[in-house]
């Protein structure tokens, strides 16, 4: 059986100062945007009455990034925890001339650093990677405090479907394991991320009314538009996990070693096709 990861590092399940885990970020942000059809799709990319933007998470700054160039008059921060995520953000945006994208290390977990009634949205995509179950309720609380009323918080997060290759599964299915072991999963067995059916739950008991929600349906196969951007994203999620999936006992090297290798060939037949869910949910402090 898998052995419980020490309380102390039940955090971000990959590298936060990895340069490998900054360029798979930055990979995912536009696949993301990509397969979602558009920044705000729920919205119709209509940002109006938004005009100051918090993102929870931001990683290398790709949604922050993207949401400042596109609508330059809006004010968009991004907080990471990570020292060399928060560092390119900042280089990108000063590339960019995005004077209105503003980036700070800080520790999402803890009370954000920011006055009551900061933000007109605030936005968090895949943070079930770090967030304890026991983090959520907090961590939204600290949303509805730093928005102002009638403010909008939307989260999207995502979880495994099926594909046509049992090895690709049995492999991607290591990731709602580890979630589980790690205590970020509020899947009762590990067979899901888990996050997704507790969301809606979990923002009315912080506080937020006017639930809405939008799914998507991502099909990973040959010639499917940004298929090949998910398929490395999970090349490199599954090797970079390696090393804690052999430590916790959730595999073997031997064992992954001949999952991956069957699940890579497996991909790149005509007949493969695999399945991701995505659900963006919002709402409105009152």
């Amino acid at each position: 059986m898998p052995t419980e990861l020490p309380k102390e590092e039940n955090s971000y399940i990959m590298d936060s100062e990895s340069a490998t885990e900054m360029a798979r970020l930055m990979i995912q942000n536009h696949a993301t945007t990509m397969a979602l059809g558009g920044l705000f799709p729920e919205r119709r990319d209509d940002l109006e009455g938004c005009d100051r933007i918090l993102d929870i998470g931001c990683g290398p700054g790709g949604w922050v990034l993207d949401v400042a160039q596109k609508y330059p008059d809006k004010q968009v921060v991004g907080l990471d925890i990570s020292n060399l995520m928060i560092r390119y953000a900042r280089a990108q945006a000063f590339s960019q001339r995005l004077e209105n994208a503003e980036f700070t290390v800080m520790n999402a977990l803890e009370p954000l650093q920011f006055d009551d009634n900061s933000f007109d949205l605030v936005n968090a995509r895949f943070i079930v990677g770090f967030v304890a179950r026991n983090a959520w309720l907090p961590l939204l609380k600290e949303c509805l405090r730093v928005l102002r009323p009638g403010g909008l918080i939307r989260l999207t997060e995502g979880d495994l479907g099926t594909s046509t290759s049992t090895s690709y599964d049995e492999l991607g299915m290591m990731i709602p394991t580890l979630l589980k072991v790690s205590g970020l999963s509020f899947s009762p067995d590990g067979r899901s991320v888990g996050i997704i059916p507790v969301l809606p739950r979990l923002l009315r008991e912080a506080g937020f009314k006017e639930l809405g929600k939008m799914a998507h349906v991502i099909v990973n196969a040959p010639g499917e538009p940004g298929s090949s951007m998910w398929i490395e994203d999970f090349k490199v999620t599954t090797q970079t996990l390696l090393p804690v999936l052999v430590k916790l006992q959730i595999t073997t090297l031997e064992k992954f070693n001949q999952l991956y290798e069957q699940a890579m060939l497996d991909t790149l037949s005509p007949e493969f096709s695999a399945l991701l869910y995505f659900v963006t949910l919002w709402a409105t402090k009152p």
